[in-house]
């Protein structure tokens, strides 16, 4: 994997400028007016003009951008971000006919450690520093105050926490044994580059596709061995030496496994808090923060999830991971499907940005890393080399690009998509890959705020406006399937 960095070692630094042999090319030149005649003098304030407009351009430019932060104030008078840029006629025409929610504005990141300032309370100025460009990532502190972030951990204990992750059961065996594919099917499956060769490291890019268990390079070959899968030992199997394999084999030495939490992807409990009308004024004032900090639409926020709140306690982690899942055609986003009644045999979580608020500070370890924050390239099979996995935060959380110290009050947000270039939600944003370190000591305390949107423009849209029926209709009670009550007893692993 390549080292994080916007290119390579800058060029030898030479006293002269010059190239060799150019002095007396220069000497060569005729003394005199020859090359202060007019037309020379013409033409080298032409080209000092334009220097000098293309700069002032730029200042303008980055003014207006960000440097004031003196934005439309809105309805409240307090926010001071930029507003996005002015479409062409034609998008914005475009927009206004598909109404106020077909464009979601993001936030410029300008360059890392560059700041910039909001008013998310009234008469307090927040500060927001760009931590990384890949993700397009934020901090900031004393998002919340102290006594902010002690009532979340105690509405979560009243509310009562459950495992995130519960040890693994029979059922998933059952699906496997359900799952209509072939050997050769599943092989090119796991073969990622294509070249043939199943390797230790292309099983391992898909091991949380099994039973929840965390897989090392050691767990497989361990189980290669027992199930006498790889007879030369050399840790690679072909196509033929896949196909003899009987794959309930793995699964009944995976059962006889004893597993401990420590084992599973994410070793934590947590909890869901409602944010909607008629919730503690709080958890109100901290979605109306995260409204202003994000510039999303009201109702894009508003019918998101509710506010997650987790502990780790001492031994808790969750591996490095992604909040949302691609959106192919055999996947629907779980928000949309209540209402578009489609059909689709996955469903996946489609969180555009993930907003994290450290509610303690922790005695040891509890960092959130993303391995490969401002990478030049992504590769997901360079994620494991000789045997050491990024993603792993039980043991190589220090070997990332980035990690981000819990202090509590302070919140981080970030981009899981990237933009499609059309002010909506683009391809997943593989850079986002962050997982919780180890707690070593102590107890870590977080809450994530998700807000969700579906690619699929025209679905998101439809959602919108359907919760925006229902908010109307005097008539109609609240559902149970609206969308912050929706999520109170449901946890979707990526």
């Amino acid at each position: 994997m390549e080292d994080p960095g916007n290119g390579g070692p800058l060029p030898p630094h030479h006293d002269e400028d010059t190239p060799p042999g150019s002095r007396d090319r220069l000497a060569g030149l005729p003394k005199g007016g020859g090359v202060c005649s007019r037309s020379y003098f013409v033409v080298v304030m032409v080209f000092v003009h334009v220097y000098i407009i293309n700069v002032i351009a730029l200042l303008f430019y980055v003014y207006y951008t960000n440097g004031s932060q003196q934005g439309d104030p809105g309805a409240n008078g307090v926010s001071t971000s930029p507003e996005p840029p002015v479409p062409e006629p034609r998008a914005r025409i475009q927009r206004e006919q598909e109404g106020p929610h077909s464009y979601l504005p993001r936030l410029e990141g300008i360059r890392v450690g560059h700041r910039q300032k909001l008013e998310l309370v009234q008469n307090k100025i927040h500060e927001i520093k760009t931590l990384s460009l890949k993700p397009l990532l934020f901090e900031i502190p004393n998002f919340l105050t102290v006594e902010e972030c002690k009532l979340l951990i105690h509405l979560a204990q009243l509310k009562g926490l459950q495992a995130s992750q519960i040890l693994p059961v029979d059922g998933y065996k059952e699906a496997m044994d359900n799952l209509e594919i072939s050997k050769a099917d599943i092989f090119n499956l796991l073969d990622h580059n294509q070249d043939g060769q199943l390797q230790i490291k292309e099983v391992l890019t898909h091991s949380r596709l099994g039973n929840g268990r965390w897989m090392t390079p050691e767990n497989i070959r361990e189980m290669y061995s027992a199930v006498k899968a790889d007879p030369d030992g050399n840790g690679v199997l072909s196509l033929e030496e896949f196909k003899k394999l009987n794959l309930r084999d793995f699964h009944k030495y995976l059962g006889n496994q004893e597993i401990t939490m420590s084992d599973l992807v994410r070793n934590s409990q947590h909890t869901w808090l409602y944010q909607g009308e008629g919730a503690h004024h709080v958890l109100r004032s901290i979605r109306q923060r995260v409204m202003k900090l994000t510039r999303l639409p009201v109702d894009v926020v508003e019918n998101s999830e509710p506010l997650q709140v987790v502990r780790y306690d001492a031994g808790g982690h969750y591996h490095a991971h992604m909040d949302s899942g691609p959106v192919f055609p055999e996947t629907a986003c779980a928000h949309t499907k209540l209402t578009t009644n489609e059909t689709a045999p996955f469903e996946t979580s489609c969180r555009y940005v993930t907003v994290l608020f450290y509610l303690n500070n922790v005695t040891g370890g509890g960092e959130t890393t993303f391995p490969i924050a401002d990478n030049r390239t992504y590769e997901e099979l360079a994620l494991i080399q000789n045997d050491v996995d990024l993603r792993d935060t039980r043991k190589h959380c220090d070997k990332g690009n980035l990690r981000i110290k819990p202090r509590q009050g302070t919140a981080v947000f970030w981009y899981n998509y990237l933009s499609n270039g059309q002010g909506w939600v683009g391809d997943v944003d593989e850079f986002a890959l962050h997982g919780g370190c180890l707690v070593t000591e102590g107890t870590k305390w977080i809450a994530n705020n998700w807000i969700n949107v579906d690619p699929n423009k025209q679905r998101q849209l439809w959602f919108q406006q359907e919760m925006a029926r229902y908010a109307r209709d005097e008539n109609e009670t609240q559902k149970d399937w609206t969308v912050d009550k929706s999520y109170k007893d449901l946890h979707i692993d990526l």
